[in-house]
């Protein structure tokens, strides 16, 4: 069953006709997938509570949690991304949150932001939101045989950074993801780490930063898109090794490394 009324919402707010049908849609969505999730695993995910168990690595239960997200953003009549940019169209460039959203405790931040239309020729998306994981999380894992070929493969940067970046997660104008995509470490300030770490990182995100629909929202889409994750990573890997020169990492001439697009609707249908 595929919840349509995503292509049918607009950008500020929906409207009431498009909060039944997607209301009706989401319901029959839901019907189909709750057969395979144990109710008892989503009680501690209700009402914006947050518990280490209430997320698990089943697509079932990402795809029940993702689904109940938008069903209640639109019996409210709210884009996602309503509270964030509080009512007001994004602006370029600005970061959202301002200071980003940490969650000090799992060790992961996120933000949200645009570029004007120039700056990525044919893109069709509204904005990004950029994915990071802190110190803590992987400082351990630079020591890993993977982490340590990835070192030398990207010529042993040796920037002093706090976070590494993770994924970046193309949104369209009706807060719905449609893309998974990787960029070069000198758009974001920081580093990369190895494919099999990143992807591992992903899978264990949490995220409990105050902004519950869109923290439901990463989580759930990390575990439902692990192989358009997985692809994109590997085309990373194939573009940065194709570039050949020793600064890379740092050439401003080369920006997005990949890009992998995702279908919602169609994950939800395969369920």
């Amino acid at each position: 069953m595929r919840c349509e009324v995503w292509r049918q919402v607009r950008c500020q707010e929906a409207s009431q006709e498009e909060i039944e049908v997607c209301s009706q849609m989401c319901t029959q969505v839901r019907a189909k997938v709750w057969s395979k999730v144990q109710p008892q695993e989503l009680t501690s995910s209700q009402a914006g509570v947050r518990s280490p168990d209430a997320v698990s690595q089943r697509p079932e239960i990402a795809a029940q949690r993702l689904v109940e997200t938008y069903t209640a953003l639109a019996a409210r009549g709210e884009h996602l991304l309503k509270a964030l940019l509080d009512g007001s169209p994004s602006r370029q460039w600005q970061h959202y949150p301002e200071d980003d959203a940490i969650d000090l405790v799992s060790g992961y931040q996120w933000f949200y932001h645009s570029h004007s239309p120039e700056d990525r020729l044919g893109a069709t998306e509204h904005g990004h939101f950029h994915l990071f994981a802190r110190r803590p999380l992987w400082a351990r894992q630079l020591q890993s045989s993977a982490d340590k070929a990835f070192a030398r493969f990207t010529h042993n940067p040796k920037k002093p950074v706090n976070t590494r970046h993770l994924l970046t997660i193309g949104m369209n104008a009706k807060g719905v993801p449609e893309s998974v995509f990787t960029v070069n470490s000198w758009v974001t300030g920081d580093l990369m780490l190895s494919a099999p770490t990143t992807a591992l990182l992903l899978a264990q995100m949490r995220l409990n930063t105050g902004h519950y629909a869109i923290d439901t929202m990463l989580e759930c889409l990390t575990h439902l898109c692990s192989e358009e994750i997985a692809q994109a990573l590997s085309m990373r890997d194939a573009t940065l090794s194709g570039w050949g020169p020793r600064n890379v990492l740092t050439d401003e001439s080369l920006e997005v490394l990949s890009e992998v697009p995702i279908d919602l609707d169609q994950k939800l249908a395969s369920i």
